[in-house]
């Protein structure tokens, strides 16, 4: 029974030994973070590095491939074998994971959710399935691109702050899509809207038909921003029909609408976008 007794006294001990010793480790702060990472290396030091690229590409899949996709083309997030070719830097990519991006889906990667090795790990793996750097020259006069997107684009979508909310925000459409692929998109080719865009349209018990784009929804009610920009909630026993539409509300620009020198100029302004508040420059951080 003493030895019992004993054993019950230094396991009790040991734990709270423990426990307090874990209290007292000092966590880093925030701030303390914000300063160790103003010391973060231009380039990928794990660039190359075959067991880094293995590591990365695991937790890649893992951790980013229910946004980006398993090949990293894209999901609900952009295509990351672009973000290079676009002028994105290794810094600039890395401060990006770990901090996040504000107003988005995209989380910050913070200590100790994901180690700064774990950051460089996962960028060296998409190294590998990177994109090239375009060849062909730069089409297009952005300044007049840019009055174009408002003149047809900016009542659904904004960029750089300004603009609708119907349709995404395009103001980092330059860094996650290339060239062909905002084409396609802006001619029709591609028929589809990404999640709180797709396109619904409500009867209610008159016959006043409510159109907009869906937010959210369950079993009883629906949450729509109308055409209005304003978000409404129904509850579908008050509707006479919910219907989803299948076809994108965004209008598709034939040649006869957007010409192919405007288009060129169009795209031209897009891939210039590099985020909400920041003005076009030279700096592609």
């Amino acid at each position: 029974m003493k030895w019992a007794c004993a054993w019950l006294t230094i396991a009790v001990f040991g734990a709270g030994a423990a426990a307090g010793a874990q209290q007292n480790v000092p966590q880093q702060s925030v701030a303390e973070q914000d300063v160790a990472e103003k010391n973060v290396p231009e380039k990928n030091p794990l660039e190359g590095n075959a067991e880094a690229i293995r590591n990365g590409m695991g937790m890649f899949r893992s951790r980013c491939a229910d946004c980006h996709g398993m090949d990293a083309r894209g999901v609900r997030a952009p295509d990351l074998t672009q973000v290079w070719a676009s002028g994105r830097t290794d810094a600039g990519l890395y401060g990006t994971v770990r901090r996040g991006v504000p107003g988005s889906e995209m989380p910050a990667f913070a200590s100790p959710r994901m180690t700064p090795d774990d950051v460089w790990k996962i960028l060296a793996y998409l190294r590998t399935v990177a994109a090239p750097k375009p060849t062909d020259p730069a089409r297009g006069n952005a300044q007049n691109g840019e009055r174009v997107f408002r003149v047809h684009c900016a009542s659904c979508h904004r960029a750089s702050g300004r603009g609708g909310r119907l349709g995404p925000d395009l103001s980092r459409i330059g860094l996650s899509r290339t060239r062909t692929a905002m084409t396609r998109q802006i001619r029709g080719a591609v028929e589809d809207f990404g999640p709180g865009y797709a396109p619904v349209t409500l009867v209610a018990p008159g016959g006043q038909q409510i159109h907009g784009v869906k937010k959210s929804e369950d079993l009883f009610s629906v949450q729509i921003m109308d055409t209005r920009e304003r978000i409404q909630g129904y509850l579908r026993e008050d509707m006479k029909s919910v219907t989803n539409e299948k076809q994108s509300a965004m209008p598709v620009f034939t040649v006869d609408k957007l010409s192919e020198s405007d288009l060129d100029d169009v795209l031209a302004y897009l891939s210039t976008l590099r985020g909400a508040n920041t003005a076009v420059s030279n700096d592609n951080k």
